[in-house]
């Protein structure tokens, strides 16, 4: 376990202690039953940019408080624990670093501070696949306008701000343009996925960050993926233990059965490791340490396996009532296969990280 600052711990106790009676579990549902078409409760999302989460990464001169990646991983992972639904990855992570590692400085002057505030919302828009690949693209600009159309952008419907790859680099595009065309696809997780197209769209070219510039914010964004997926998987385990600790089978409470404590031995260490992974990974960040995309690629691979592991085996150990809409544990599952996916699967990462130290 990382050994956080007092600063650091102070976030993580007011991110937890604003989930817990602010935005719990059931807030979710609540969210997915209303009408928010985003995906999210924008009430929500200002609350947590009050908070300042929204700018933990960005610098304090262009609104931020320039806190680091752990600090803003510390807040992913409590959100996650409570699936509470916010732009939050992909705009205060995602589009927020596009913009630090690569953004000019009329670029971030116009852009950081919205995003710092809660009041833009950037996104990634990446693949054009079924699956996540950043070498397929066909996106093009021509005389600064940008033409292609992206699948799967998580927070598409609501953006206002678009991180877009083309074939020589990555850019910026204004959401408020006419020429886009935001579809609506609505996957599992119940969350604001959009398909977006743009169409001869005015687009602004990253000249910072070096070629490798993708790689760099894709890392960033996988490694606060795998955060989020780690409070999950924690908390779907607190919750199945403590339901273990109660039910009565046989005369006896479930967890008294020596098969069923030696799988929650086993999600235990599984999730213990997920955490050294996940943290190392969000160190690196802020280190800036040169083996930063091994790291983001064995985070987002064991992250991937491990929620994967941990959501189905909580709905089975929850037997039958786990299988319901109204108990929330499938809940995480749903979320679970959604984020395993996004920004690339463990297959993914388990190939690239064999690449990266040349196996």
């Amino acid at each position: 376990m990382a050994i956080l600052s007092e600063e650091q711990t102070m976030l993580r106790d007011m991110a937890r202690e604003w989930t817990k009676k602010e935005n719990p579990v059931g807030a979710f549902r609540k969210m997915r039953d209303g009408d928010f078409e985003g995906g999210f409760d924008p009430a929500v999302y200002g609350q947590m940019a009050e908070m300042g989460w929204t700018g933990v990464i960005i610098p304090e001169d262009q609104g931020g408080s320039d806190f680091g990646y752990m600090s803003l991983g510390l807040v992913l992972e409590e959100t996650g624990r409570s699936l509470t639904a916010s732009p939050l990855l992909a705009s205060a992570l995602g589009a927020a670093s596009a913009l630090i590692l690569g953004g000019s400085d009329a670029q971030k002057e116009a852009w950081l501070p919205k995003i710092a505030s809660g009041e833009a919302i950037g996104t990634l828009a990446i693949d054009e696949g079924p699956r996540h690949d950043p070498s397929k693209c066909d996106a093009s600009v021509s005389d600064g306008k940008l033409s292609g159309t992206k699948m799967f952008v998580p927070e598409g419907m609501s953006a206002g701000l678009f991180v877009v790859s083309a074939k020589d680099g990555v850019y910026l595009v204004d959401g408020s343009a006419d020429s886009i065309t935001r579809s609506d696809r609505s996957l599992v997780d119940q969350r604001g996925w959009a398909e977006i197209s743009f169409d001869g769209v005015p687009a602004e070219k990253l000249e910072q960050g070096g070629e490798d510039l993708l790689d760099q914010v894709l890392d960033r964004a996988r490694i606060g993926a795998a955060a989020e997926m780690l409070g999950m998987a924690s908390e779907a385990f607190d919750v199945t233990l403590a339901y273990l600790k109660q039910r009565v089978q046989f005369n006896q409470v479930l967890s008294s059965f020596q098969a069923l404590q030696h799988r929650m031995a086993d999600l235990f260490g599984e999730i213990e490791l997920m955490r050294s992974a996940v943290e190392t990974a969000l160190a690196a960040l802020d280190d800036k340490r040169s083996d930063m995309a091994m790291l983001a690629s064995q985070a987002k691979a064991v992250a991937s396996d491990t929620i994967h592991h941990m959501s189905k085996e909580a709905v089975q150990l929850h037997g039958g009532i786990g299988m319901t809409d109204e108990y929330a544990i499938g809940f995480y599952l749903k979320r679970a296969r959604t984020l395993e996916q996004l920004w690339g699967s463990s297959t993914f990462h388990r190939e690239r990280f064999a690449r990266l130290n040349d196996y």
